[in-house]
């Protein structure tokens, strides 16, 4: 089995059931990554652990070093990654709670540093990234979800903004007549920086609230929590079925 990483984001700081084996403090030539690098056994089988916001939770998605922690796993011969991140919910179908497994992206923050192409010697690289996730990966999860019976999306267009404020009513309107189905400010340029190191991504994307305007009052840090339990707890069940299958 290729071996496997997966990046916890706001609301999975730590793997419930990793027992620890080693810890890697890396330092790469992009700098430092967002936390260590866990390694250990998740229900039988090898799997690294990396807490994208750092544990615990400080660094906001615009500040996240997404190259050191793509490059780190890449290091440590990660092969396979499974992403899972809060999002508010856009659409009628991605309500609190919900999970969405996406197919497609559409980037919507600036300012990042979004290539390992930029150096004066790097060649001219353009990745194809027509299928931003990683099919056979989306697939796994979708069974997984189906066998720990847990409802999900096996659908869906993530739309990535640059945070670490919410949006605006009218920014989600715009999102939602782009088509994006959840929001979120973690995708990109994650995403995209598996594909130039060659690492195979999939995403689960747990609805924490929904996004501005699409209900009476104002979105709370009390609400995106309370569903983000419920959430995050049918995301670890479903890591558990994939991790068995």
């Amino acid at each position: 089995m290729s071996k496997l990483a997966i990046i916890g984001g706001t609301g999975l700081m730590q793997l419930e059931g990793l027992k620890i084996v080693k810890r890697d403090a890396l330092t790469t030539p992009y700098g430092q990554p967002s936390a260590e690098f866990l390694t250990g056994d998740f229900h039988g089988h090898e799997v690294v652990f990396l807490a994208r916001h750092g544990n615990p939770h400080a660094i906001p998605p615009h500040k996240i070093n997404y190259r050191a922690n793509l490059f780190g796993l890449q290091q440590l011969g990660v092969e396979r990654i499974i992403a899972v991140a809060a999002v508010g919910g856009i659409t009628r179908e991605m309500e609190p709670a919900h999970i969405a497994i996406p197919d497609q992206i559409i980037d919507y923050t600036y300012g990042r540093h979004h290539t390992f192409f930029e150096g004066e010697n790097d060649p001219v690289t353009h990745v194809d990234f027509t299928y931003p996730y990683t099919q056979k990966l989306r697939t796994g999860l979708i069974t997984a979800a189906a066998k720990a019976d847990i409802r999900v999306s096996p659908l869906g267009t993530y739309g990535c903004t640059q945070g670490p404020r919410l949006e605006s009513t009218a920014e989600i309107r715009r999102m939602e007549r782009d088509g994006c189905d959840v929001v979120g400010m973690t995708g990109m340029p994650e995403a995209a920086l598996a594909r130039e190191v060659g690492i195979d991504y999939a995403a689960m994307a747990v609805v924490a609230n929904w996004a501005a305007g699409k209900t009476e009052g104002e979105i709370t840090m009390v609400e995106i929590e309370m569903h983000l339990h419920k959430g995050m707890a049918n995301a670890a069940e479903i890591l558990k079925a994939f991790i068995a299958a």
